[in-house]
C-alpha cells in the first residue's frame, strides 16, 4: 500500500515505512488531531508526537512494545488531551519546547531549545523552534541518509499556509520567518510535511505560495 498522509478520526492509521523508520499517523478527535508513532527498524524502540486525544486509540497503536518518549510540540490543549494517560501507561520520557512547556499540565523531563536532537533508537531528529503559533512551539526534523527529508510540523505549517496567528502582525511576521529559514531555506522540495491536523504535504508545494502567505498576512 502506498502511503497518502490522508487519515480521518475513527479510521485506520496510515504508515509510511522507510528504510530505517516506520512512521504511523492516526487521526483523533474531537479537533482532528494527527497523533504519529515513530519507530527505530533497528532497535525496535518507539517515540509519539502529540499524544492528541483518544489514549485508548493512541495505546492501541503504540501496542505491547511501549514508546520510549513522547514529544509535544506545542502547549495548546488539543496537543496534549491523552498524555497523562498515556505517560501514566507507558512511562514514557516527555518532552517539549522549553518556552511551552509551563504549559503543558504534564511534567516535562526533557525541555528541548532550536537545535536540540531527540533519539528514537538510532533515528536522530532534530528540533527546530519556531514562535508565533505559541511561544515555544518546535517542529521534528528527520533527514533520512536513504532519501528526502521528513519534517513534523505541529501547527506551525500545514497545507496552504502557516499556523493560526490569531490577527497578531507581530506573531504572523515571528512564524513566518521562522518557517521560512529554518525550514524552507534549508531543506529541499521533496522534503515531506506532517502537520498536526489534516493532510500531509511537501515544501516543494507550498513555496511558491510564501509570497501570497506574506501578503494577505495568515
Amino acid at each position: 500500500m502506498t502511503y497518502s498522509g490522508r487519515v480521518t478520526v475513527g479510521g485506520p492509521a496510515d504508515v509510511h515505512e522507510l528504510k530505517d523508520l516506520m512512521i504511523t499517523k492516526v487521526a483523533v478527535g474531537p479537533m482532528e488531531n494527527n497523533a504519529y508513532l515513530l519507530r527505530c527498524r533497528a532497535t525496535d524502540e518507539q517515540l509519539l508526537i502529540d499524544a492528541a486525544a483518544e489514549a485508548e486509540t493512541l495505546l492501541g497503536m503504540i501496542g505491547d512494545d511501549g514508546i520510549a518518549s513522547v514529544v509535544t510540540t506545542h502547549r495548546h490543549p488539543d496537543h496534549w488531551q491523552a498524555l497523562p494517560e498515556v505517560v501514566a501507561a507507558t512511562g514514557a520520557r516527555t518532552y517539549a519546547g522549553r518556552y511551552d512547556a509551563e504549559g503543558i499540565p504534564v511534567p516535562t523531563d526533557v525541555l528541548v531549545d532550536d537545535g536540540d536532537v531527540i533519539r528514537v533508537g538510532q533515528v536522530e531528529l532534530t528540533a527546530r523552534h519556531l514562535v508565533g503559533h505559541t511561544p515555544g512551539s518546535i517542529a521534528l526534523v528527520y533527514d533520512d541518509p536513504h532519501g528526502h527529508p521528513h519534517v513534523f510540523t505541529g501547527d506551525c505549517l500545514f497545507p496552504g499556509g502557516v499556523g493560526n496567528t490569531h490577527k497578531d502582525p507581530k506573531a504572523f511576521a515571528s512564524l513566518l520567518h521562522d518557517v521560512e529559514t529554518k525550514i524552507f531555506d534549508v531543506l529541499p522540495d521533496e522534503t515531506w510535511v506532517y502537520p498536526g491536523h489534516g493532510d500531509d504535504t511537501t515544501l516543494g508545494a507550498e513555496r511558491p505560495h510564501l509570497p501570497e502567505w506574506r501578503a494577505r498576512g495568515w
